[in-house]
């Protein structure tokens, strides 16, 4: 699963993220820069500092879709978003983007956009079954 979901980019199968603001409005769109962090959670970087972080910072719960046709392998992540525009935790994830050489410009253009971490909360197969929770029979 790591491995998949750290080469998603360069395999051709980059990560969709969805997001919805706090009264229902939806969005989501494909992102490159997904990680593993840890065993717990995913991180990506936004270069917008537009809709999704506004959503994000409305409503922390995000999915992440992974599909990889060619291996047959695919999941859904829920999880539970902060976002991270300065600080500690950015320097560390940005850090982790530019050894992974998905990125190799380590600072946002005129500050906009932020680092993205997603402490999951459910593995979900493609279809739908729960195969891992954080909290067992937690609501979504």
């Amino acid at each position: 699963m790591t491995r998949l979901i750290n080469h998603a980019r360069e395999d051709g199968y980059p990560c969709i993220v969805g997001t919805a603001s706090s009264d229902g409005v939806p969005n989501c769109g494909y992102i490159g820069t997904v990680l593993t962090v840890g065993d717990d959670s995913l991180m990506y970087r936004d270069r917008t500092g537009r809709v999704p972080l506004d959503h994000i910072e409305e409503n922390p719960r995000v999915i992440v879709l992974f599909r990889n046709t060619e291996r047959d392998a695919g999941w859904k992540f829920r999880c539970t978003a902060t976002v991270h525009r300065e600080g500690e935790v950015f320097e560390e994830m940005i850090d982790h983007l530019v050894q992974s050489g998905l990125v190799t410009d380590r600072y946002l253009q005129d500050g906009q956009g932020a680092i993205v971490v997603l402490r999951i909360d459910q593995v979900l197969s493609l279809y739908g079954e729960v195969l891992q929770e954080r909290v067992p029979g937690q609501r979504w």
